[in-house]
């Protein structure tokens, strides 16, 4: 549930919040400022919470920012005086905000001087609109192409899967992003270009497949593990999962019940054991599908029938699977999101752990941390130990994630600490650590010695389980 302040006056702010009480949003619920009379329109839904406060006022407009927690301020005021003590309150309160404010007097520098602001010019809409209108003047693209609809222009909202994405990090099956659109400028993307909320996509595909890729992008967080994909999948092989082999499905199990609406699809490899095959036959249901591989099959082969076939965003694997015959290069290339069992088991679990590491892989996991955290009920812990204390060079990152605290509305800690970061996190208990899914992870003990990278430990340690996150490789950056 997201909780939108509007601070309102005037006949625009009385359309605004007309739509508003229309156009329902089950996710949204609003809070209006009335201090004018004339700006409410007579009928209003229960999703509106009516207050009689002046804006203007820092002693009012704090007690209501302290009441509730906003994801979003909309300004939809007349009076241009009253839109600058507001700002100035707003930044005062809370100085990360999201603002978004109606211009509605032609001032190009209302707002101009403030951060996390998107300034809305009525006037341009209008003439926008107006100009659509205009006989021989093509719409875009219902003239270009086939115009069958294979061309579709996509905004990205706030709280999209998709925001805070690299564009590498999106797998394009039969559809293609072509353009990204920002501050009114086109960007041609590559494999690291980070999507962003407000960014427009230009995408060709498919029509179908481009009506699928527009619900996905305006659906809100909490349906982990999209936009990788939207159900689990869990890979047995009998040869290193035997003993493990039924503890390993029902913490899949616990999973899959812990999300919303998901199927799980287990591929059993090598079978040696028909009693196992009997008991974990058993847990078959309408949610759960369990397929024995008795052939002797092309894992690749396999893997990816799997997951294109059942739409598959999450792998679940042990790290002794993870590292045969080539899985984890398979997974690494199809762009998925791979759990880790660890000793710990995930029924256990109190908290997620991100570790930081480069800004460009911080920023690509971030959404999915958030998401995950959300969606299992854990404390967020964002962690810096640097063994040289070099904090101000994560001042970015941790900017970036304080963001989307507000966007993902959900609360997270900090912990900075002069330490070697593998020392810290083997003395964590009961976490689940989130990290990149770097193309090579190493698993020879021997770094250990000579190593103090995270990417060096994950596969060396099975205490935590663990989250592996696709992320986009920059074209500047030489593969491993």
């Amino acid at each position: 549930m997201k909780n939108i302040l509007i601070l309102a006056s005037g006949s625009i702010a009385k359309h605004f919040i007309e739509w508003v009480s229309k156009k329902r949003v089950a996710e949204n619920q609003y809070y209006v400022t009335c201090y004018k009379t004339g700006t409410t329109p007579p009928k209003m839904g229960n999703n509106i919470t009516l207050i009689d406060a002046d804006p203007t006022s820092f002693s009012k407009l704090k007690g209501i920012m302290s009441a509730t927690k906003f994801s979003n301020i909309f300004i939809v005021m007349e009076d241009l005086e009253d839109v600058r003590y507001v700002l100035k309150n707003i930044v005062l309160i809370k100085q990360n905000m999201r603002i978004v404010l109606v211009n509605q007097w032609e001032d190009k520098e209302i707002g101009k001087d403030y951060e996390n602001i998107t300034v809305i010019h009525s006037s341009g809409l209008i003439a926008a609109h107006l100009y659509d209108q205009l006989p021989n003047v093509p719409l875009v693209a219902q003239n270009v192409g086939l115009g069958r609809g294979e061309i579709m222009e996509v905004h990205i909202p706030f709280g999209s899967s998709y925001a805070y994405r690299h564009i590498g990090s999106i797998r394009q099956n039969k559809w293609k992003i072509a353009a990204v659109y920002r501050d009114e400028k086109q960007i041609l993307p590559i494999s690291s270009t980070m999507m962003r909320p407000n960014d427009t996509l230009l995408i060709l595909g498919k029509p179908i497949v481009l009506d699928g890729v527009y619900r996905t992008i305006n659906r809100r967080v909490g349906l982990f593990p999209e936009p990788f994909g939207k159900n689990i999948y869990l890979i047995l092989d009998l040869r290193h999962d035997q003993k493990d082999a039924l503890l390993y499905l029902k913490e899949s199990i616990y999973m899959m019940e812990k999300l919303e609406d998901k199927l799980l699809f287990v591929r059993i490899l090598y079978p040696n054991d028909f009693a196992l095959m009997d008991a974990l036959k058993t847990f078959e249901s309408k949610q759960v599908n369990i397929v024995i591989s008795y052939k002797n099959e092309a894992l690749k082969e396999v893997i990816e029938h799997d997951i294109f076939e059942h739409n598959i965003g999450l792998v679940i694997n042990s790290i002794d699977t993870f590292e045969a015959e080539d899985l984890k290069e398979i997974l690494y290339d199809l762009k998925k999101l791979v759990y880790l069992f660890g000793d710990e088991h995930l029924y256990d679990i109190h908290k997620c752990v991100v570790l930081m590491s480069e800004k460009e892989k911080m920023e690509s996991i971030s959404s999915t941390a958030f998401d995950i955290s959300d969606m299992l009920g854990l404390q967020l812990l964002l962690c810096d130990f640097d063994p040289e204390g070099d904090f101000e060079s994560k001042k970015m990152i941790i900017e970036h994630y304080e963001t989307l605290t507000h966007i993902f509305n959900i609360e997270m800690n900090i912990e900075q600490k002069i330490a070697n970061p593998i020392r810290e996190l083997s003395k964590m208990k009961l976490i689940l650590q989130v990290a990149p899914f770097e193309r090579h992870l190493n698993s020879e003990s021997y770094k250990k010695i000579i190593s103090t990278k995270i990417q060096d430990f994950l596969l060396t340690t099975t205490k935590h389980p663990k989250l592996l996150v696709p992320f986009g490789l920059s074209e500047l950056q030489t593969k491993d």
